[in-house]
């Protein structure tokens, strides 16, 4: 309406192929590249925001200091959020920090150098496959956590086992979908690379390995997931660092503000971790279009 109006107040000229068109100035805002970046952002953000405030009230509603009293209001955002500023601004847990990430980069590697060679090797021999798939699955549904006895027995205490333990959970996802990456290559591209004379090692180098890279990077990020899930309980072997170690020290200390803390620091470096797994996963994909 607002640019009808403004077009009619307009003059016009006599001649027809003379006559000017004028852009409403709202229109020309709504053009701008800022206007629509903002409008995008908005779009993109505004729901998870949502999400989060809707659940930051009720985790308000049920721990505020407000109208709870003893232990349940110590877990109270306020508190949480005053003690995570603290041990941020005094340095406390970064060491602990810097030690779980040391770990999970330890275990996320060792999952790789285990897992990848040997998914490339059952999607390439379907007897292996064959062999392989009961005794694989059987393995697989055991709780990593279950084997913490064991570990502790074989490596003692140290990270030795919080490694053994991080392995054990992240080999899976990296194994399993490397074997699936490899069952689904294009067959044509096999028989072109025969065609030119490539032998085993170049088809696998050139050909199976640039094709299988998205299905890598699912079984990385799902192996992330898990790493994360497991690494707290495993950091409670007897290691005198790490966030899970940390959370320990806060329970015995009646530090409930601290752990509340350190548990949504948790949640954050998590969601960091996979975020930036993901943004890799996305720039492949864009990358191959």
């Amino acid at each position: 309406v607002g640019i009808a109006l403004w077009e009619s107040l307009m003059p016009r000229s006599p001649i027809p192929f003379l006559t000017m068109t004028v852009v409403h100035p709202d229109l020309k805002l709504r053009r701008s590249p800022a206007f629509r970046w903002g409008g995008w952002l908005m779009r993109r953000v505004r729901w998870p925001i949502l999400g989060l405030a809707i659940g930051l009230l009720i985790w308000w509603l049920v721990t505020t200091p407000a109208w709870h009293t003893g232990i349940t209001a110590d877990f109270s955002p306020e508190r949480s959020f005053v003690a995570g500023a603290q041990l941020v601004a005094s340095g406390a847990l970064w060491p602990h920090i810097l030690a779980s990430l040391r770990r999970v980069g330890v275990g996320l590697a060792a999952a790789a150098v285990i897992g990848i060679p040997t998914g490339l090797a059952i999607g390439l021999w379907q007897p292996l496959a064959q062999g392989t798939s009961a005794l694989f699955q059987f393995v697989r549904m055991i709780s990593p956590l279950s084997w913490m006895p064991l570990a502790v027995m074989v490596f003692g205490i140290g990270d030795a086992p919080v490694y053994f333990l991080l392995t054990v959970a992240a080999v899976w996802p990296v194994l399993l979908n490397t074997a699936a990456g490899v069952q689904a290559v294009d067959r044509h591209w096999l028989l072109l690379s025969r065609s030119l004379c490539a032998n085993r090692w170049e088809t696998i180098v050139h050909v199976i390995l640039p094709a299988i890279v998205p299905h890598l990077l699912v079984g990385l990020r799902l192996a992330m997931g898990v790493i994360w899930l497991v690494l707290v309980p495993a950091e409670m072997l007897g290691v005198s660092s790490g966030l899970g170690y940390f959370i320990l020290d806060t329970r015995d200390r009646l530090a409930y503000g601290e752990l509340m803390a350190a548990i949504l620091i948790i949640g954050f470096i998590g969601y960091l971790l996979d975020k930036g797994l993901r943004s890799l996963q996305w720039s492949d994909l864009n990358g191959g279009q």
